[in-house]
């Protein structure tokens, strides 16, 4: 009895000291901070406090919930173990060093709704498993030097409302399965190396209000079925491949604000557009090669 008594106050004492989360994710959140140098972080963690108090860690209901770690100096590859945090609804990389892959683990984390590595060091292909994340709405990973082919699983991700891309080293064709995100609100894929066609199944994202390819080998016709986003305020498809007539129903896109397909061999009285299109901000249709910039109207959104 003596011992039960002492194994249960033992236990309490343990459960205490470690912040009441478990020794895995306390493990994992370990990994985290020895594998991108986290003495030399901005703000750094005491390892011997209780993980709530640590920087950017949000415990709830002993679960670790989100990890805020933007512009902390985060330096080196992230760890397979990152896929024990279970529970991680947001992860917030953005701005630092990190390197390497999205690890394959990251598919355990179903409860993930948030992940931005933007503006990082990334340097490998994403792989498939980013395709079991069922629950995430946001997928910022913009300003990496990440390669290789969009996975075809992406179009797993039917809750999806924000995607970005854009300033990567991606490759080969932007998959059919595309159409899987049916919840799809923003797009950005510019200034990357992707190629063949636009597939028609974009057009299954019925609320998509940006699209922005710019600075791609994208070729062919602009599909019609592109004329059924109706919410679409920013169309922006300069410095492709892209030739032939626009499409004829392309004055039903009312809530264009931004409409920019220069730089590509697009045929017709492309002047008139700007008549037919009452809300236009921005237009650009003249093919002359520039250095250009991405451009979106920003919504001031929690997009972090």
């Amino acid at each position: 009895m003596k011992t039960a008594r002492i194994t249960l106050l033992m236990c309490l004492v343990t459960l205490l000291s470690f912040g009441s989360i478990s020794t895995k994710e306390k493990e994992a959140l370990k990994d985290l901070y020895a594998s991108t140098n986290g003495p030399l972080w901005r703000t750094t963690w005491n390892l011997d406090a209780p993980v709530k108090t640590w920087h950017g860690v949000v415990v709830k209901d002993d679960k670790v919930i989100a990890l805020n770690l933007e512009f902390n100096g985060l330096r080196g590859k992230l760890p397979e173990s990152l896929g024990d945090l279970i529970h991680l609804k947001h992860i917030n990389f953005f701005r630092n060093k990190l390197t390497g892959a999205i690890p394959v683990s990251i598919k355990n984390l179903k409860s993930l709704e948030t992940l931005n590595i933007a503006f990082n060091m990334l340097n490998a292909p994403l792989p498939n498993e980013i395709g079991d994340l069922e629950s995430l709405r946001k997928l910022k990973l913009f300003m990496n030097t990440i390669d290789g082919e969009i996975p075809a699983s992406i179009g797993q991700l039917s809750n999806l409302s924000t995607l970005e891309l854009y300033s990567n080293q991606l490759s080969g064709e932007l998959p059919s399965t595309i159409g899987g995100l049916v919840s799809l609100k923003k797009m950005m894929l510019s200034s990357n190396k992707l190629s063949g066609k636009l597939p028609s199944s974009i057009s299954n994202a019925k609320d998509l209000k940006i699209l922005s390819v710019f600075d791609n080998n994208f070729f062919g016709m602009l599909p019609k079925s592109i004329c059924s986003l109706a919410s679409l305020e920013e169309l922006v498809l300069s410095d492709n491949a892209f030739y032939g007539n626009l499409p004829t129903d392309m004055a039903s896109l009312t809530n264009l604000k931004v409409l920019l397909i220069g730089n590509n061999d697009f045929k017709g009285e492309l002047v008139q557009l700007k008549k037919q299109l009452p809300n236009l901000q921005q237009f650009d249709f003249v093919s002359m090669k520039s250095d250009g910039v991405i451009v979106t109207l920003d919504e001031d959104e929690d997009d972090n």
